[in-house]
């Protein structure tokens, strides 16, 4: 009976080290490459200074047409919903179209959707092959030249979740806002 009980108190360990432990379903696994860009404000951000934070992280650009405004639009929301339901998470949009999207063009971005920059931060500071690698890599998330003719980038919608080891546990829709929900939700169980 004893060896029983062992065999099945350390099969729940495994599965519960398979599961990353989390109290809520997850749906990814990956581990955020190491990073240090740079801020709205011209300062740098890195993955070390995340350490021990829960994050939201989505990639977008300023001239983005599309796709690019209810993404922004719904962090913005999701930045009053922290506040007013206490929830202690940070926000971190990176650019993929670094060439035109400098700190000062970030800055405005950001103030136009009112964000608060204590907890939402707009990065670039690298170069296009450097964020699409982080993308893919670690965020499993598409990111791709704009076709000839055009200064529209390709990129996934996903809003992703940031465990405070750095290891992003799950993705949702970025564009519908009925996902905001779920963010909300998983992120209170987790805290």
């Amino acid at each position: 009976m004893k060896v029983l009980k062992l065999f099945i108190f350390i099969s729940v360990l495994l599965i519960l080290a398979a599961c990353g432990g989390y109290s809520i379903d997850t749906n990814m696994s990956e581990e955020v490459a190491d990073f240090e860009f740079t801020t709205q404000d011209n300062e740098t951000l890195s993955l070390s200074d995340l350490e021990g934070e829960w994050w939201i992280a989505d990639f977008i650009f300023t001239n983005c047409t599309t796709v690019c405004l209810p993404m922004t639009a719904n962090m913005a929301n999701l930045q009053e919903r922290f506040e007013k339901e206490n929830i202690e998470a940070k926000l971190v949009s990176f650019s993929v179209d670094p060439d035109y999207d400098t700190p000062e063009v970030l800055k405005s971005y950001g103030e136009s959707y009112g964000a608060d920059f204590s907890n939402w931060s707009f990065l670039t500071g690298y170069d296009f092959e450097s964020i699409k690698e982080l993308s893919i890599k670690s965020f499993k998330n598409l990111v791709q030249e704009p076709p000839e003719g055009s200064d529209q980038v390709t990129h996934g919608t996903s809003f992703f979740l940031v465990s405070p080891e750095g290891e992003v546990i799950k993705n949702y829709s970025g564009t519908q806002k009925a996902d905001l929900d779920n963010i909300i939700n998983d992120l209170k169980q987790l805290q």
